[in-house]
């Protein structure tokens, strides 16, 4: 079976890049594509004693896009393809979806996400298959076993999907903004309550900004817009040097050399000056 992990895992890989650039998280979207590429006949020719091990198989190399470090969408497309695969495997009875306790927080947290957001048809398949008692909990994502095998071959992670890490976006969270906010209004409670008049109290010693929370709300998504545009002017600059490569390739040897150095150097001074401000948090 593992011979076919390879195929599965790219056809997986096809129908959730096409469901990414629709920039879309709903059900009826990807549904369409679904139906357009046909993905119920994956579960096609495989034979009685196969089908439970090629299921399980199956379900196990899609549970990974509905888990970290994927961004949200992807995970969504992760979601709704786990909860497609589940119901039209061939299998009887239903093989589940092999998940271990170290992930459910992630679940719960993304859960929690889509219900903030406002994506019904994301928390209603995600309690469809709760409803169905879809997954197994187990300990390990994997089974262990005791016998010896040979190395396995770790397939690499599709770096179009994971969402780009960012040390700002990651300390300056949603439950922190909540919490800063609630310390706010309890200071100022606390601060009136201490203050004979109205007066007193505005003229009090402040000792957090008066539009502390919006503020730093503000400037963490300035900042992540302006990192986007950094990178896609990075983007720009790598493709210019392409073309110039292309172009060299029609001139004389000798003046391919200094064009070619002055071109290196151009671009390491450049691109490295865009990676220092992209990551200096």
């Amino acid at each position: 079976m593992d011979f076919f992990r390879k195929q599965v895992k790219s056809d997986c890989e096809e129908l959730l890049r096409r469901f990414q650039e629709t920039d879309s998280v709903r059900f009826e979207v990807f549904s369409k594509i679904w139906r357009e590429m046909n993905f119920a006949q994956i579960f096609y020719g495989t034979v009685g004693h196969e089908k439970r091990a090629f299921s399980r198989l199956v379900l196990d190399s899609t549970c990974r896009f509905f888990l970290p470090p994927f961004s949200f969408q992807i995970r969504v497309g992760g979601l709704y393809l786990l909860y497609s695969l589940y119901r039209c495997q061939t299998a009887s009875p239903s093989e589940q979806i092999r998940l271990a306790l170290k992930d459910w927080d992630d679940m719960k947290k993304f859960e929690k996400d889509a219900v903030d957001a406002q994506h019904v048809d994301v928390v209603y398949i995600f309690r469809q298959l709760m409803f169905l008692k879809a997954f197994h909990f187990t300990a390990m994502p994997t089974q262990l076993t005791y016998n010896k095998k040979k190395k396995v071959e770790r397939s690499a992670l599709c770096e179009e999907f994971i969402e780009r890490a960012s040390r700002p976006q990651q300390l300056i969270n949603i439950e922190l903004l909540e919490e800063l906010s609630n310390i706010h209004d309890l200071y100022k409670k606390l601060k009136s309550s201490v203050s004979m008049t109205t007066e007193q109290a505005d003229s009090s010693v402040n000792l957090i900004h008066k539009d502390l929370v919006p503020q730093l709300r503000s400037t963490v998504v300035d900042f992540y817009k302006w990192q986007q545009r950094k990178v896609r002017h990075l983007h720009r600059f790598l493709f210019k040097i392409i073309c110039m490569c292309v172009f060299l390739d029609n001139i004389s040897c000798s003046k391919r050399a200094g064009l070619l150095a002055s071109i290196k150097s151009k671009a390491y001074g450049q691109a490295s000056e865009v990676c220092a401000l992209c990551y200096r948090f």
